[in-house]
């Protein structure tokens, strides 16, 4: 067992070599180290901490550090203003703190392939730490807001996008293609 998880672990992961980088990853890397700013970045309110801590599943599996969304949703209650000053000290700093990326990595092995020697049979899944899983939804609702309000959004796109789905873009073909049909094309 312990042979086959120092294979899957080895296998899907490439090394980051930084001395490999081309002159335009080089500038996307130093870019990341400059925080951006925008007429978004407003503090995050406690109202929008509670909603997200509140969306919490009460059932889901804790990360490495043991905390469940039970407990967050517990502390929270108690001292609401730290927590909220805390994630807004992530977002004033551009800093995602390193304890909160640290994930428990489980293989599950794929349907039918349970018995397979194949390390692909297993789909691994990542149990993240809550308090990143906080701040993780404030900074995707912050962004998502920022892509609309600005318009950013290709009207093509489907996928990560609200009121929209797979079926949608499967429509959109279809009328596309009814259109040339008709036409001869």
């Amino acid at each position: 067992m312990t042979e086959t998880l120092q294979l899957i672990v080895d296998q899907p992961i490439p090394e980051d070599k930084h001395k490999e980088d081309t002159p335009y990853h080089r500038t996307i890397r130093d870019h990341t180290k400059q925080p951006l700013y925008t007429m978004d970045d407003k503090e995050f309110t406690k109202e929008e901490v509670k909603q997200v801590i509140e969306s919490l599943q009460p059932k889901k599996a804790p990360g490495p550090n043991g905390i469940t969304n039970e407990i967050i949703k517990l502390v929270f209650k108690e001292i609401q203003k730290t927590m909220t000053a805390t994630y807004n000290a992530c977002l004033r700093t551009g800093r995602f703190p390193v304890n909160w990326k640290i994930a428990k990595i489980l293989p599950i092995a794929k349907l039918g392939r349970e018995k397979s020697a194949d390390t692909s049979k297993y789909r691994p899944i990542s149990i993240l730490n809550t308090e990143g899983k906080v701040l993780e939804k404030l900074l995707s609702k912050r962004i998502t807001h920022h892509l609309y309000t600005t318009e950013s959004l290709n009207e093509n796109q489907y996928r990560f996008t609200t009121q929209k789905n797979m079926v949608d873009a499967a429509m959109q073909v279809k009328q596309y293609l009814e259109i040339h049909l008709e036409r001869g094309e």
